[in-house]
């Protein structure tokens, strides 16, 4: 997690020096305090407006009241927010004020209470009554929440006490063991039922395709290929291809675009494990090595789990869907 440390008082930067040695982040003061061993600011309101979205995460040792006005108009939504906690100048509280969930506030708070003697504040009402929201299953997960209105709806009933089920994929399993499959049956005399839906990404995609091929039809053939299987787009992790393909730009595009991480495989990893998948003569003439979809997605995986199309030809490209265990027995 990549933190700042923000201070605007001469006691506030000096506290800001220490933390930032200890907990080895970025530490931000203003110039006419000199303090050395930092960044020392001109002007803090435009130094944080431009580098608010460059962390992770964010620790201001000043009011609180400050905090808020400052980051009111850079803040956007809680899905993609970074983490903000304020510190006391007196160095006895530290709070989580944004993105308690799923920018880790929460988590960050207890840390950092953790390792500068300081005491956590935490008002999330999930966590505060022991109960755990949806938005923090989600990235306990490493999933994608469906909707952020429904994760707060069934969060609410989840506060309020009321019996909500947690029904998860076959591969993932709990202590009471209790599995789900691709359809869920709800049982039940209430008229209206809060529902939310969490994709896990544990989609690896493995990719070959011809050079030159656009961003367009590169997307056109993943869709395909995903929507064969019942899979959704949001749960793809990531997608791979081989070296040889590093820089083909509508690969790269479709990547960016969908906002994935390309992941290249060397041709020396794929012979190792080549002898698992039929592979043509023709491909091995002009690359060396017979396939590359199948070994690319196997090989970009934690290797734990199986394939869900081993090769899904289209036009001049192949697809390869490998599907990674959420959670190791």
């Amino acid at each position: 997690m990549r933190l700042a440390i923000w201070s605007v008082t001469r006691g506030a930067g000096k506290l800001a020096k220490v933390y930032g040695r200890i907990l080895e982040t970025q530490v931000y003061t203003l110039k006419k305090f000199q303090i050395e061993d930092t960044f020392q600011m001109e002007n803090f309101t435009e130094t944080l407006e431009k580098e608010f979205n460059s962390y992770d995460g964010h620790i201001f040792i000043m009011a609180t009241g400050i905090v808020i006005r400052k980051i009111s108009t850079l803040i956007k939504s809680k899905d993609i927010d970074p983490a903000v906690v304020v510190i006391d100048e007196g160095a006895n509280f530290v709070i989580s004020l944004l993105s308690g969930h799923l920018g880790g506030a929460n988590e960050l708070a207890n840390i950092i209470g953790n390792r500068l003697n300081l005491v956590p504040i935490i008002t999330t009402s999930s966590d505060v009554t022991g109960k755990i929201a949806v938005d923090t299953l989600s990235q306990k997960l490493n999933g994608e929440l469906e909707s952020l209105e429904k994760a707060k709806n069934v969060t609410s009933l989840i506060v309020d006490g009321k019996n909500v089920e947690l029904k998860l994929p076959k591969n993932v399993f709990l202590e009471n063991k209790e599995r789900c499959a691709e359809g869920v049956i709800i049982v039940s005399n209430r008229e209206k039922l809060e529902t939310i839906q969490i994709y896990p990404k544990n989609l690896i995609l493995g990719v070959g395709c011809k050079r030159g091929t656009s961003k367009e039809h590169i997307l056109a053939g993943i869709k395909l290929a995903m929507s064969n299987h019942n899979l959704s787009m949001k749960s793809i992790k990531k997608i791979s291809t081989v070296d040889i393909k590093a820089d083909e730009i509508g690969l790269i595009e479709c990547c960016k675009e969908l906002n994935k991480e390309l992941v290249i495989i060397s041709r020396e990893d794929i012979k190792k494990v080549e002898s698992q998948f039929k592979g043509s003569d023709f491909v091995k003439k002009q690359i060396g090595v017979s396939c590359v979809s199948e070994p690319c997605a196997l090989l970009a995986s934690k290797g734990n789990g199986k394939f869900l199309e081993q090769k899904y030809v289209y036009d001049g490209m192949t697809i390869s869907i490998y599907e990674e265990k959420i959670y190791d027995e």
